[in-house]
């Protein structure tokens, strides 16, 4: 099994469409569902929400610890772990939904255009740590 699905892969994902069973694909789709349920529900619900969305967080940094190789010694440190990273994918892609559903002067275009910035992000990071260039902050 590949570490990690394309960014077009996770995109779908997010979108509800899942053609295997790659772990992180299954993840990126329940967070997206849970980004959507939190954009509709009122506030006594959303630490429910929440919560079922850092255990998903957490399970896909476990999972990226035991299946990734070492870093490199030089290897360059980022900001946050994947789980955090794909959580923003399937926030963002919810939020670009939305927009495009109902359009306000340009928002559609700047929630696309921040999603597709964050899915090139994400395909860069991924590269990165296959190759052992990149690091994460510590695993749970």
């Amino acid at each position: 099994m590949e570490f990690f699905p394309t960014k077009h892969r996770i995109l779908a994902a997010c979108r509800g469409d899942v053609q295997d069973d790659h772990p992180l694909l299954r993840w990126a789709l329940e967070l997206s569902e849970l980004h959507k349920q939190q954009l509709a529900v009122d506030e006594v619900v959303r630490p429910e929400i929440d919560q079922r969305r850092a255990e998903l967080i957490r399970a896909i940094d476990e999972w990226i610890a035991r299946v990734l190789p070492p870093s490199l010694g030089c290897a360059r440190l980022h900001t946050e772990t994947v789980g955090a990273v794909i959580d923003r994918l399937a926030e963002f892609s919810a939020s670009a939904f939305v927009a495009l559903a109902n359009p306000r002067d340009g928002e559609p275009f700047i929630a696309w255009e921040r999603l597709a910035e964050l899915a090139v992000a994400f395909e860069d990071l991924t590269d990165e740590l296959s190759s052992g260039r990149r690091r994460l902050p510590c695993a749970p």
